[in-house]
């Protein structure tokens, strides 16, 4: 293959790559001229490339406008049962949500962010933005940092040259003082969040690791400011995590 040829099908997967991470949280169906308008393709382009992503079941028609195809959820669910952390995770995630009746998540890290693999809402939990599924950035969850504290450096620094975002008025920005909360979270096993992300809202989070003591994803209990005690709380998480911890390893 020459070299034009591998550029071609380097920028062709780009497009329908575009193509397939434009639609957002809530979205149904759209229209080729909406996909055309968020992946800056033209109009003509997206609309031969739909054709080809609908044909493989990417993309499901529905009527003139396409929805995200079921074969997508297939190969997600083949993504993380492949690692088997999520089935490994549940009774453990189970157990913590119905001893303290807030809301836990599961995650990893990928790139600056924490994806959630596994979100179990407790019935005395407030309403969060997060999903199965979902993104978020990880300097402001405490999940994120629990996982970027027993993680190599390289990533501690890609993090924070990516530029530590505001999303809410307590979202730690400052790079000194994220490495210093990671720090103290190596020594304590147990990561915090206190309305960095949601205001109103704290977070407990402790990192789920490997042979070599590296952080494979991690295990957070979110609630209410005023009602969840974080240092009551901390214990019954690292307890999660590290029992989650000894399973994977067999």
């Amino acid at each position: 293959m020459c070299p034009a040829e591998r550029n071609d099908e380097g920028a062709t997967a780009a497009r329908l790559a575009l193509l397939l991470t434009a639609f957002r949280p809530g979205d149904t169906a759209l229209g080729v001229s909406e996909l055309a308008r968020r992946t800056g393709l033209p109009k003509s382009s997206a609309h031969r490339l739909i054709g080809h992503l609908a044909r493989q079941g990417l993309l499901e028609r529905d009527g003139t406008r396409v929805r995200l195809g079921l074969r997508l959820f297939e190969i997600g669910q083949l993504a993380v049962r492949q690692r088997g952390l999520v089935d490994a995770a549940r009774p453990y995630l189970a157990d913590l949500r119905e001893a303290t009746r807030n809301t836990v998540h599961f995650a990893v890290l990928e790139g600056t962010e924490v994806v959630y693999l596994d979100v179990l809402r407790g019935p005395d939990a407030p309403r969060l933005p997060s999903r199965t599924g979902g993104r978020f950035p990880a300097h402001a969850t405490a999940v994120g940092k629990a996982i970027l504290a027993f993680s190599p450096d390289s990533l501690v620094d890609q993090v924070i040259a990516a530029g530590l975002g505001r999303i809410s008025r307590r979202t730690i920005t400052a790079p000194g003082l994220l490495r210093r909360q990671l720090a103290k979270a190596r020594t304590e096993g147990v990561a915090y969040e206190r309305e960095e992300s949601v205001p109103g809202v704290v977070c407990v989070a402790a990192p789920v690791l490997d042979a070599n003591g590296t952080a494979v994803a991690g295990i957070s209990l979110s609630g209410w400011t005023n009602r969840m005690g974080t240092a009551r709380i901390g214990p019954a998480v690292r307890t999660a995590s590290f029992a989650l911890s000894r399973t994977l390893r067999g």
